[in-house]
């Protein structure tokens, strides 16, 4: 058994993950099989991976461009100040917009990292120009357009466990 977090998962729990990553909706019956169980060990399994927050939701899937949503864009931002106020403000403004996908906090050069989901390059410039610049929290925005995304994947690298302190 290893421990990923405060979670410990055994190998029929890394099947079972590995398993609904490739599939969500798979039935417990075809996961059971896949993981050597049955069906009824393989739900109670799910449902403890599910109320011990590993499995945190099941999603579609959806193609962007089928949808109109043609642009991509990295967005780096620098916040005006460093202190835990502006940091809170500048959350809940990405909290607020639908368009940011993720949004991740940095070392480095920018303090945050947005991805961005937009219909075209005028979309791009309305939340540059209208939301992201105006907003008090921000000092300086800075996009990329992605061109082509070469990887995109939610899956993580499970894999076998890993003996504590391995390699």
């Amino acid at each position: 058994m290893t421990s990923m977090g405060t979670v410990a998962v055994d190998a029929f729990d890394l099947k079972i993950l590995a398993a609904l990553q490739d599939d969500g909706r798979l039935t417990n019956q075809e996961l059971a099989d896949i993981a050597g169980l049955s069906a009824s060990q393989c739900s109670r399994r799910r449902s403890r991976l599910e109320e011990d927050g590993i499995i945190q939701g099941y999603h579609a899937d959806l193609a962007n461009e089928a949808l109109g949503f043609n642009v991509i864009a990295l967005v780096h931002i620098t916040l005006a100040t460093h202190s835990p106020n502006n940091a809170k403000r500048f959350r809940d403004l990405v909290l607020r917009v639908d368009d940011i996908q993720e949004a991740f906090a940095l070392t480095g050069d920018a303090d945050y990292m947005l991805k961005i989901a937009l219909r075209d390059l005028k979309s791009l410039s309305d939340i540059v120009n209208n939301v992201l610049m105006p907003h008090d929290s921000v000092a300086h925005v800075r996009s990329s357009i992605v061109l082509d995304c070469l990887k995109t994947t939610r899956k993580l690298p499970l894999g076998r466990p890993r003996p504590a302190g391995g390699r």
